[in-house]
C-alpha cells in the first residue's frame, strides 16, 4: 500500500470556478493526461448535471485508462441511479457536515444526514460499487459529530470518507491534530480535501498526509471555487522534495499539463506561480547569480531540469558581474 495517492478534482471541482467551463474534447485530454502522469483518481464529474455531463465521462471511461474515474454525487439516491446507469463504478457521496450547512443550506438535522448518508451508501454498495464518503465543511463541524458521520458511512460500506475544509479554514498544526484524532476512532482512509482561502491548502494537505491521510485531493494550477483548491504540482513536488515520499508521479508531466489546463480554463497563471509559473527559475540578483553558477543548489529547491524547465538569468537593476559575464 502506497503512502500517497492522489486523487484529482480538476474535472469536477476544479470546473466550479467561477466562468470556467470545459468543453468535452478538453477533458478527455486532461483525463488522458492526468493519467499518463500517475493520477490515482480522476474525480470526472457529476453526472446528475444532464446527458452531456454523463456522455462525457462515459467517453472517459471508454479510454481504459489506468487511473480510476470517480463521479461525485450528492447524498441523494436519484444522483446515486444516473451515476449506476452511466457505467460509473466508483462513486463519492457528499454531505454537509457543519451545523451551518446543515440547518441553514438544507433546513434539515443531524439525525436527516446520517439516515440518509446510511441509505445512500448502502443502495450504492448493494449495486455493486465502490463507494467513497465526503464531509463537506468538516473543518467546521462538530466533531463527534464527524465522528459519527465517517462511522456509519463506513459501516455502510464506504472504502474511504472524505475530510473536506471547504471554506479554507484550517491551518497546519489544527490539521494534524484533527487528521491524527480521526485515525483513532475511524479505521477507514481518510482523503483531506484542502481549499486554499487563507493561502494554506498545500501546507495543510502536506500536513494531512504526514498525519495519516494517505489520499489527497487536488487540483491542476490548483483550480477551484474562490481562491482554489491544494495544486496538484504543489502537492507532488512538496511530498516528493521536502518528504521524499515515492508519489508514483511523473514530474516531467507537470508543466504539460498546466499549460492544458490554463488554456482550457482561461484562468492564466500568476509568473511567480509556485512550481509552474514562468518565473520561478529565473533570476537576477548578483548574489544569487553568483552562487547559482557555482552550485545551482544555493538557491534553487530543486533544479529546473527535474520538470523538463531551463532556469534564466535576467539582466536587471540588481545583475552582479557574474551574471553579466555569463550572460
Amino acid at each position: 500500500m502506497k503512502e500517497f495517492y492522489i486523487v484529482d478534482s480538476t474535472l469536477r471541482d476544479g470546473e466550479q470556478t467561477a466562468g470556467v467551463a470545459f468543453n468535452k474534447r478538453d477533458k478527455i485530454k486532461i483525463a488522458k493526461l492526468l493519467a499518463g502522469a500517475g493520477v490515482d483518481i480522476i474525480e470526472a464529474g457529476i453526472p446528475a448535471m444532464g446527458e452531456e455531463e454523463i456522455a462525457t465521462i462515459q467517453e472517459i471511461l471508454a479510454l481504459n485508462i489506468k487511473a480510476q474515474i470517480m463521479s461525485w454525487n450528492r447524498m441523494v439516491l436519484d444522483d446515486i441511479k444516473k451515476s449506476i446507469a452511466a457505467g460509473i463504478k466508483y462513486l463519492h457521496i457528499s454531505a454537509p457536515v457543519s451545523d451551518i450547512q446543515i440547518e441553514r443550506k438544507l433546513r434539515k438535522d443531524r439525525n436527516w444526514i446520517l439516515e440518509n448518508i446510511k441509505k445512500t451508501v448502502s443502495y450504492a454498495v448493494e449495486s455493486d460499487c465502490i463507494v467513497s464518503v465526503g464531509a463537506e465543511d468538516a473543518s467546521r463541524a462538530d466533531f463527534e459529530f464527524l465522528i459519527e458521520f465517517y462511522n456509519t458511512a463506513a459501516a455502510a460500506g464506504a472504502v474511504r470518507v472524505r475530510y473536506a475544509d471547504t471554506v479554507g479554514v484550517m491551518e497546519p498544526v489544527r490539521v494534524h491534530k484533527t487528521i491524527t484524532l480521526l485515525r483513532e476512532n475511524i479505521n477507514v482512509d481518510i482523503d483531506f480535501h484542502g481549499h486554499n482561502d487563507f493561502g494554506m491548502a498545500t501546507a495543510n494537505a502536506l500536513t494531512a498526509n504526514k498525519a495519516g491521510a494517505r489520499y489527497i485531493s487536488c487540483t491542476v494550477n490548483g483550480l477551484g471555487e474562490r481562491a482554489g483548491n491544494t495544486a496538484l504540482e504543489e502537492i507532488v513536488t512538496a511530498i516528493h522534495y521536502i518528504e521524499g515520499k515515492a508519489t508514483g508521479f511523473n514530474l516531467k508531466k507537470i508543466m504539460e499539463l498546466s499549460n492544458l489546463v490554463e488554456k482550457a480554463s482561461g484562468r492564466h497563471l500568476a509568473e511567480s506561480k509556485p512550481i509552474v509559473g514562468k518565473k520561478v527559475f529565473s533570476h537576477e540578483s548578483g548574489i544569487h547569480v553568483d552562487g547559482l553558477l557555482k552550485d545551482s543548489r544555493t538557491y534553487e529547491a530543486f533544479p529546473p531540469e527535474d520538470l523538463g524547465r531551463k532556469r534564466k538569468i535576467v539582466i536587471g537593476k540588481f545583475s552582479g558581474r557574474s551574471g553579466i559575464i555569463n550572460e
